[in-house]
């Protein structure tokens, strides 16, 4: 049995294992002071890790391209990981992996190479960032008059906290009376959202935008599993006009799934419930974690030893 101070969340931080509540960040911090950091985020159902691997691969694409070295290994990330897990003993986790800059070892210093990087992890209760009575009838989306920041100065497919122009939609969301907000680039073409992919379904085409997004592994698995319904899943430009041609629209992202909308813009998309295709794939997307697609166990019995396989199955 693992130590009940764990219970409700466990974090790693400055080399030691602590609950949840206690983990901190120093505020000289250049993650802090600057936003300079990366992450990833990968959930946890019914006691296993899904697509773990995968979430590491796409870390350690971030951590290159931020010049980031958060002083771990790998296998000594996964490891943390799974024990931050374990420590937690939540059945359905949101689990995170951060590397932040640091504080510089030079009072005052303006040289990133100055700073000794970081490595966090922690495992907190499972969320999603649509509500699921949300998801039910179908989130209420808009599109932004805020456009997503230039691919020129922030990279999309690097995980960042740079949320300005997200928490600006989300605001004018909230004015409007809807749940969320999507942005368009700065040629009008759609990118993403807060936290979430967004894909269109015309007809047996299941889209989603190639620019101005990141990478998403829900997105990718929305994409494997396209497929098995009958339906070819594409990555390719979407203007707003495509957008309010669509059959239908839903969202994917890790805390949450495939997430179904109803409206964007006050547009309603059939019977303003979600559609046909998109509950299709949400369904099989679950009904996969359940066969063990893709699935690392976490072994709760021993928070040292926190893996029963090694690798995803």
């Amino acid at each position: 049995m693992t130590d009940t101070i764990y219970k409700g969340g466990a974090a790693f931080i400055e080399g030691k294992f602590v609950p949840i509540s206690e983990a901190r960040l120093p505020v000289g911090d250049w993650g802090f002071t600057h936003s300079d950091v990366t992450y990833d985020v990968v959930h946890v159902t019914d006691g296993a890790f899904f697509r773990l691997d995968t979430h590491l691969d796409r870390f350690a694409k971030s951590l290159k391209g931020y010049r980031l070295d958060p002083g771990y290994s790998r296998e000594e990330m996964r490891q943390i990981l799974g024990k931050c897990v374990a420590l937690s003993e939540l059945q359905d986790a949101f689990v995170a992996m951060i590397s932040t800059r640091g504080i510089p070892r030079v009072y005052g210093s303006r040289n990133p190479l100055d700073c000794d990087n970081t490595f966090i992890a922690y495992s907190v209760p499972w969320v999603d960032v649509i509500k699921p009575d949300v998801q039910a009838r179908g989130a209420h989306l808009i599109v932004s008059e805020t456009p997503r920041i230039s691919p020129l100065s922030l990279d999309p497919t690097l995980k960042n906290y740079m949320w300005r122009d997200f928490t600006r939609g989300m605001f004018e969301a909230l004015d409007k009376g809807a749940d969320t907000a999507i942005l368009l680039d700065q040629e009008g073409y759609l990118t993403e959202g807060a936290g979430f992919n967004v894909f269109i379904v015309k007809g047996k085409d299941v889209i989603t935008p190639d620019r101005g997004a990141l990478e998403g592994i829900t997105r990718l698995s929305v994409l494997d599993i396209c497929p098995e319904l009958g339906l070819e899943g594409k990555i390719a430009p979407i203007t707003y006009e495509d957008l309010m041609d669509a059959d239908e629209v839903f969202t994917a992202t890790t805390a949450g799934g495939v997430m179904p909308c109803s409206r964007v813009d006050g547009k309603i998309y059939g019977n303003d419930r979600p559609g046909p295709i998109s509950t299709k794939i949400k369904d099989l997307y679950w009904q996969k974690h359940k066969d063990g697609w893709n699935m690392t166990p976490v072994n709760y019995a021993d928070a040292e030893n926190p893996f029963a396989v090694t690798a995803d199955a």
